[in-house]
């Protein structure tokens, strides 16, 4: 999928550090950073002795992982972001390797060199954490998962699979690591809290893959945006923001804490007028696509951080 990318102009140093800094996307990292803190603050809430030592080894195999995925999204994209005329901030890749600013090759070396940190940090995680054997298995499953998002051999993302392996990987995998390395097991509660996630997530990537579907098409990437159309996908990103606020009652039955699942529904409001701004023609507005995603990526940080909080102030309370 190489091969769609100017060639990169002669620049400083300097210069090509601040593309190489663009290229990781490094606002999209602060997600890592708030779903690892939500699974450290649920192992809290049921006891576990936070290890800080830990929690930053953790942070820095899913930093790494997910700079791998930003690397190699981009190499591996390059065909269908170069066919993409209407990129927003959230959409479209970094525009790195399109603009011909670094050359794509350096990008592919980055995403290995990534790889290679993370499983260097999943090493020290697996020699110091309480159940090594699954902290290891966990890390290797998010770890295969972010390269197969948009990468060889699966191409997930290629294969309309790439939105709900999202949606599984970024909050609920992330959460999951972040409880396990610090409680030692899994447990039922952070499983509960990452079910609205998932779907704020899912329905997330669905509003970042309506600026990029025309581009996709042409090149036969097919999100499922491309497979379904916009007004159905459409339909699908309200379903999925109605679902995460429906299950909280259900939630709560199965032990979530009322507390949590109040917050997650004081973001209600952001959801109906995202799901209004889709009923009143958004999936197919160019004008609308930066804003429909920004809010999709606030909804889902709003709510995550929001359970963080109610999670810690219902253990120090």
């Amino acid at each position: 999928m190489s091969g769609a990318a100017k060639q990169p102009a002669s620049v400083s140093t300097f210069q090509r550090a601040v593309y190489f800094l663009r290229l990781g996307r490094p606002l999209h990292l602060l997600g890592g950073f708030l779903f690892n803190g939500l699974g450290v603050s649920i192992a809290y809430y049921l006891g576990a002795e936070i290890n800080w030592t830990i929690a930053l080894w953790c942070q820095a195999a899913i930093t790494a992982t997910q700079l791998m995925t930003h690397y190699s999204n981009d190499y591996f994209d390059q065909d269908a972001d170069a066919a993409t005329v209407t990129p927003t901030r959230w959409a479209g890749g970094s525009r790195v390797l399109p603009d011909g600013l670094i050359h794509p090759r350096a990008a592919l070396a980055a995403a290995l060199v990534c790889c290679g940190v993370a499983l260097g940090a999943t090493a020290v995680l697996v020699v110091t954490v309480s159940a090594p054997l699954l902290t290891l298995a966990l890390l290797l499953l998010a770890l295969a998962l972010a390269w197969s998002y948009s990468s060889p051999p699966l191409w997930l993302n290629r294969r309309g699979l790439g939105e709900i392996t999202g949606a599984l990987l970024v909050p609920g995998l992330t959460t999951l690591l972040g409880f396990q390395v610090q409680a030692g097991r899994l447990a039922a509660q952070p499983l509960l809290a990452v079910v609205p996630l998932c779907c704020f997530q899912f329905a997330m990537l669905l509003s970042v893959n309506f600026p990029d579907a025309v581009g996709d098409a042409r090149v036969g990437k097919q999100t499922l945006v491309v497979i379904f159309g916009p007004a159905r996908s459409g339909r699908l990103f309200v379903g999925a923001l109605a679902l995460a606020y429906l299950l909280l009652p259900l939630l709560v039955l199965a032990g979530l804490p009322g507390q949590v699942a109040l917050v997650v529904l004081l973001t209600s409001p952001i959801a109906a007028w995202q799901a209004w701004r889709i009923r009143r023609g958004a999936a197919t507005d160019s004008a609308a696509w930066d804003a429909l995603g920004f809010w999709s990526i606030g909804l889902l940080m709003a709510a995550a951080l929001l359970e963080a909080v109610v999670f810690v102030a219902l253990t120090v309370i």
